[in-house]
């Protein structure tokens, strides 16, 4: 077995949406990113490259490369996750923890993690998606951006 975490972090923008894990979370406001900017999808694909000692999510989508604009990060996602099958591993499950003042992740939690249990092949069951505030401290706090923190368990198919 392998654990990996990874950290992702966008500011707002004033136009665009906020999707999180696919869901659109928010469409008063947008993030600044080379790809949909989806924090949760960017967060679990760099924890699950972390946990397989492949480097980070750059080395595979370099926000330098014109392809990856407005990319659909689920999909960036389902990339890495082949790239693991490749190398006989699996998610066994994953947690993730939304890090915003304002968007709301509870209302939308159960289908955050049904797409996640689907690109990762794992159960729901195996998929944790919490959300938090900072109490109003930091750039967070001030509803300037948003950010997820994931940690991932891989093992080695049998």
């Amino acid at each position: 077995m392998r654990v990996g975490q990874g950290i992702d972090v966008h500011a707002f923008t004033p136009t665009g949406r906020v999707v999180l894990a696919g869901v659109v979370a928010a469409e008063d406001r947008g993030v600044a990113a080379t790809s949909d900017g989806d924090v949760i999808a960017h967060a679990v694909a760099d924890a699950l490259v972390g946990a397989a000692a492949l480097g980070d999510l750059g080395e595979f989508f370099p926000s330098s490369d014109p392809q990856w604009k407005d990319a659909d990060s689920m999909g960036l996602l389902a990339t890495i996750v082949s790239r693991l099958d490749g190398l006989g591993m699996h998610a066994a499950n994953v947690d993730v923890t939304v890090l915003a003042q304002t968007v709301r992740v509870s209302p939308l939690r159960n289908q955050m993690r049904a797409n996640l249990a689907a690109v990762l092949r794992v159960p729901s069951e195996a998929v944790s998606v919490k959300a938090t505030t900072t109490d109003h401290l930091g750039f967070l706090g001030r509803d300037e951006g948003i950010a997820a923190i994931a940690v991932v368990m891989l093992t080695t198919r049998t």
